[in-house]
């Protein structure tokens, strides 16, 4: 089991940070001592949960940001960057899973929303962060990704080939910018009880949506595995994707085997 690290005086943006993943995200990460600047489309939600890790004693940001536009990204890292001088780690969260359909019932549109949050989206934070954290000497970059990357399930067409896409991106980044100290490792949690969930089990399409609620494991412990992946004790997965469906991922960050 790892110890937790010390963010202190870090600087980190959680993409996708309103709920869930994200918003545990970025709670942790604050604890552990990092600025931490919470990002979603919609500023309400984040506002909220910064107010609440300042409560705590935190330091926190909110900014409104689409990843799907480039800008918005550009205009987020910026924003990170004037006000603490630094980027040191980059949680690409934001995702899309629903509409969950089988692909002659999808809807164009909405099937390429999903693409533009799940891919671009982690397209756009490499894009903009790997330069920032190039030239400062290094930084932690983690991808959220899935073992639905590796898997075909009906109903899950944009979702298994965005995380796909995510698992090469992941492969490529590592790639162009390790030997500038910039770190990109991949994250696939398995089955987490936030409200993907409850859309996964709404639709009742593949097996997944018929998993009982106790099988999905909370975010607080992918929280933990995004800390521990920050710490070169993660340095064998670089370029890859650390799964806590293995016995191996689950008992670095400490958690039960089963």
């Amino acid at each position: 089991m790892t110890t937790s690290p010390d963010l202190s005086r870090q600087t980190a943006i959680i993409t996708g940070a309103s709920r869930g993943i994200g918003a545990e995200t970025a709670r942790h990460l604050a604890r552990l001592g990092a600025h931490v600047f919470l990002a979603a489309r919609s500023e309400s939600g984040i506002a909220e949960i910064a107010r609440e890790i300042v409560s705590e004693g935190g330091i926190a940001t909110a900014l409104a940001t689409d990843v799907a536009q480039s800008d918005d990204v550009s205009a987020l890292v910026s924003a990170a960057m004037e006000a603490t001088g630094r980027l040191d780690i980059l949680v690409n969260n934001a995702g899309l899973i629903d509409p969950i359909t089988r692909i002659e019932d999808s809807d164009p549109a909405a099937w390429g929303s999903v693409i533009d949050v799940n891919v671009k989206g982690v397209y756009h934070g490499l894009r903009h962060a790997i330069p920032v954290m190039a030239s400062a000497g290094g930084g932690t970059i983690v991808n959220i990704s899935s073992g639905a990357a590796n898997s075909a399930l009906e109903g899950w067409s944009h979702y298994c080939a965005s995380k796909a896409a995510v698992l090469r991106l992941t492969g490529v980044a590592h790639r162009e910018a390790h030997h500038r100290g910039v770190r990109v490792i991949g994250l696939s949690p398995g089955t987490v009880a936030t409200a993907m969930q409850e859309e996964i089990r709404a639709s009742g399409l593949n097996p997944v949506s018929q998993l009982p609620w106790e099988a999905h494991i909370s975010a607080d412990w992918v929280a933990k595995a995004i800390a521990f992946l920050t710490t070169p004790d993660a340095d064998p997965w670089l370029g890859t994707d650390f799964s806590l469906k293995v016995a191996e991922g689950r008992k670095a960050i400490g958690m039960p085997p089963d």
